[in-house]
């Protein structure tokens, strides 16, 4: 919902808030601060969405100041916006014509929330002393970025020299990630002292003085600056030690190579970070930046101006080279997609119920190192195929044998048991009656031949008896035939 009121008062504007509210159903505010944006007419309408999308974390009032022509008569025109049209927060835009654009902290002050905190940003160039500016005094954190100016160097150095507790600017929040992956690569071993530090950035980028300024305060070490092509940001980082530097590249806009001694070269996901993002997480604290402070005040006097370029010093050994980070992330992004799709490959499927237990446990073994029973089956389904592939390329029994035994066998299941012992007994039962039939078989063949063997010898002896009764016969026979003819 949008509604513009034309030279209104604030009264009339408040008023109109109430009654959009009531209209919405909103009874409650629930709005944890007001944002006040000090703006341009021309940038206005970039600087209220990326409010609007940090408000979605932090639901807070946005006060927009927009000082109009000067030379006109005075005149306050207003924008309310509720709903789908805020997010989660109210925008009010207030446009100042004539000598009223000088009066802004006077037209803001009947808008902000009660007892809530109060936070100032300046999404282009700003005051030089923020905590002077009338809108500025009366804020707990003011909000800039060095960045948007026309020289980034210079206003780090105004900042510095107007410092006051609560200033604090993006080119210091878009930072956060670079330390947070210094401060964990210095957490691994091997534990050595740090003995220098090169940091590569664009000259227009303030956010590589302040990294180095960091670096210099936290670690004590002289730390060089190297430049590179403007509009780069932070290319590079390199921590000299005894055993081999860290080096933290960005040879893109998005992924970076972190290398160092004894430990494997990994791919990082390190994007520039949007303005939304930053301004986000500025909006989380309202107490004095304590790092912000130390690293503006003291460690930007202590760096040494920039004598090299970023492949001079590549060349010279003093810087590390973005190309070769570029190929190093191109291999290790091959490398993880390999893997990836062999995973996706040979994991075994996940089983269809699992009990709470059951991955509670399973998150323990894979914490602690140790392999899960799926894991281990896989590596036995893994270790068969290879054994059967040896087998076959080497067509030898002797290497089919020893694959065998070395091959891991599974208790049989009960039903497999059972089949078993039936097969058996029915083999046993089998082999019991062929035994008896080749007895009773051979019975019957001796019995045989004990017959025939009687048989033949009646035979052999009635044959004999029959001879012995004719040779008594032929003998009388042929001696009284030799008497017949002796007469």
């Amino acid at each position: 919902m949008i509604r513009d009121l034309t030279d209104t008062t604030t009264t009339g504007i408040s008023k109109t808030l109430v009654r959009l509210r009531n209209e919405v159903g909103a009874m409650a505010l629930g709005r944890v601060l007001t944002l006040v944006v000090i703006v341009e007419d021309t940038d206005a309408g970039n600087a209220i969405e990326i409010a609007n999308q940090a408000s979605r974390q932090h639901p807070c009032r946005i006060v927009v100041v927009i000082a109009g022509d000067r030379r006109g008569k005075n005149r306050l025109d207003a924008q309310i916006r509720l709903g789908g049209d805020a997010g989660a927060s109210e925008i009010v835009v207030l446009r100042l014509y004539g000598t009223l654009a000088n009066h802004g902290p006077s037209v803001v002050v009947p808008l902000l929330l009660p007892d809530s905190p109060i936070v100032a940003w300046w999404p282009g160039e700003a005051p030089a002393d923020v905590a002077k500016d009338p809108i500025g005094a009366m804020a707990q954190r003011r909000i800039t970025d060095a960045a948007e100016h026309r020289n980034p160097r210079l206003m780090l150095k105004k900042r510095a020299a107007s410092y006051a507790p609560g200033d604090t600017d993006l080119a210091w929040t878009r930072l956060t990630r670079w330390r947070g992956l210094l401060a964990a690569a210095l957490d691994q071993p091997p534990y050595e002292p740090i003995t220098g530090a090169v940091v590569s950035g664009a000259p227009d980028s303030p956010s590589s003085d302040l990294l180095a300024a960091w670096l210099s305060r936290r670690l004590r070490v002289p730390v060089h600056r190297v430049s590179t092509p403007r509009g780069s940001g932070i290319s590079s980082v390199r921590l000299e030690r005894k055993s081999g530097p860290i080096d933290l590249v960005r040879p893109g806009d998005v992924v970076a190579t972190l290398s160092q001694t004894g430990q494997p070269d990994r791919r990082i996901s390190l994007p520039r970070r949007e303005v939304p993002e930053c301004l986000a997480d500025e909006l989380r604290r309202l107490d004095p930046d304590d790092a912000y402070e130390d690293a503006l005040l003291h460690g930007l006097g202590a760096l040494q101006p920039v004598r090299l370029t970023a492949a001079a010093a590549a060349k010279a050994g003093k810087a590390p080279d973005p190309a070769e980070s570029r190929r190093l992330a191109a291999r290790l992004g091959r490398d993880e997609s390999a893997q990836e799709a062999s995973a996706m490959i040979t994991a075994p499927p996940a089983p269809e119920h699992a009990e709470t237990a059951d991955v509670h446990a399973a998150t323990v073994r894979k914490l602690a190192g140790k392999r899960t029973p799926r894991e281990k089956q896989a590596a036995q389904d893994r270790r068969k195929a290879d054994a059967g592939t040896s087998a076959a390329e080497g067509g030898s029994s002797t290497t089919d044998t020893a694959s065998a035994e070395r091959a891991p066998t599974r208790k049989p299941s009960a039903s497999t048991r059972a089949t078993t012992k039936r097969a058996t007994t029915k083999r046993a039962t089998t082999k019991a009656a062929g035994s008896t039939s080749a007895t009773k078989g051979g019975a019957k063949s001796a019995a045989k031949k004990t017959t025939a063997r009687a048989t033949a010898g009646t035979r052999k002896a009635t044959a004999k008896k029959a001879t012995a009764t004719k040779a008594p016969a032929t003998k009388g026979t042929a001696k009284a035939a030799t008497g017949t003819a002796a007469s």
